[in-house]
């Protein structure tokens, strides 16, 4: 770092005891009703996430494309131990299992178990 004494850079630490985030895929398909695809209830994720006060310990993020286009409705949960990734959500309800299972978590303190219809949309995002 120019003229900067790395010694003296502190590194920024979060105060939040965050247990998991979740991504909601809302891009380029995903979610795209005027393009014919299956929609997404972005409003009512949100509005649940703050109305059962999750936002602190399950991190909920509306984001642009996660990919694989191939795959309608990416959802992804990142806890500190691993990465799920879950596709092809064409109703409600999935996104009511999800709600769920951030509920569960916060409640637990630490990340619940994935319900078993969460994991029927499971898929494996980087193939080795």
């Amino acid at each position: 770092m120019d003229g900067v004494n790395s010694d003296l850079v502190t590194r920024p630490i979060t105060k939040r005891t965050v247990l998991g985030q979740v991504f909601v895929c809302s891009g380029c398909c995903c979610g795209r009703t005027d393009k014919g695809k299956p929609s997404i209830p972005v409003d009512w994720l949100k509005k649940s996430w703050k109305e059962r006060r999750l936002l602190k310990s399950v991190q909920l993020t509306i984001t642009g494309c996660l990919g694989p286009c191939d795959i309608l409705n990416v959802v992804s949960i990142w806890t500190q131990d691993r990465q799920i990734w879950f596709g092809g959500i064409t109703t409600d309800a999935p996104y009511e299992d999800l709600l769920e299972w951030a509920e569960s978590t916060r409640k637990l303190g630490e990340p619940a178990p994935i319900p078993e219809s969460l994991l029927e949309h499971q898929f494996e995002r980087f193939c080795g």
